[in-house]
């Protein structure tokens, strides 16, 4: 099997496994972790100066970020928003990428409940995974980076897809014996965000923004600011 060198990001996407680890890649829908209207409580500005902002997990990539909405509009919990290259409705620009550290302790309870919803509505997605999950090297393999599969259940599993693709989460726990997929799969992903591991199956690894993506995600244009991610 083929080897991924360690500094790529390997995401599950349709058939197959995508490397991302050169091209830019952005959010195009956003879910909503937290909603402040009169900004962040740390902002030590006077409340009249202060802007509203919006805590958002991405769709795609599990980035997190915060938005600067459009003045009169309000936001559900756990709602999905765009905010790709086309007409943004409810969001002026996005603000800034976010660490894990910097969510706000509501944003924080509410990411699992968020990410679980993303990996369901995208089942098939994270089911591909591991169909074509690889060696990460001679030592590590891919799905060992999922909690609750040890050696025996990794040979299990490869055993079995040889056989037959897995179709979806059931089959994944009948039979690959792979206890509760879909709960394994958002604990990943919440310990990718955490920074618990340097190894990345699911989000973008973190960077500090340069001067030129700020620029962009600010800069006013006819289709309300490029996307970010």
């Amino acid at each position: 099997m083929k080897k991924t060198p360690l500094n790529e990001v390997i995401l599950a996407r349709g058939g197959g496994v995508e490397k991302i680890h050169a091209k830019k890649k952005y959010e195009e829908y956003v879910y909503v972790l937290d909603y402040l209207p009169q900004g962040r409580v740390d902002d030590r500005r006077p409340i009249h100066q202060r802007k509203p902002i919006v805590q958002v997990v991405g769709e795609e990539f599990f980035t997190l970020l915060e938005l600067t909405p459009k003045k009169g509009v309000s936001f559900s919990p756990h709602e999905r928003i765009y905010i790709g290259k086309g007409e943004r409705r409810k969001i002026d620009h996005v603000e800034r990428r976010i660490s894990y550290d910097e969510l706000t302790s509501v944003a924080k309870s509410e990411l699992p409940i968020v990410v679980e919803k993303i990996v369901e509505k995208n089942e098939k997605r994270f089911v591909d995974f591991f169909n074509n999950a690889q060696p990460i090297s001679t030592r590590l393999h891919q799905l060992k980076l999922i909690p609750g599969v040890g050696d025996k259940t990794m040979w299990h599993l490869l055993e079995e897809r040889e056989k037959e693709p897995f179709r979806d989460f059931n089959d994944l726990a009948e039979r690959g014996k792979l206890h509760e997929p879909k709960k394994a799969i958002v604990n990943r992903i919440i310990s990718e965000l955490k920074g618990e591991d340097k190894y990345r199956l699911f989000t973008r690894p973190p960077s500090p923004e340069s001067s030129e993506d700020l620029r962009q995600a600010k800069k006013p244009s006819k289709v309300k600011g490029p996307p970010y991610g």
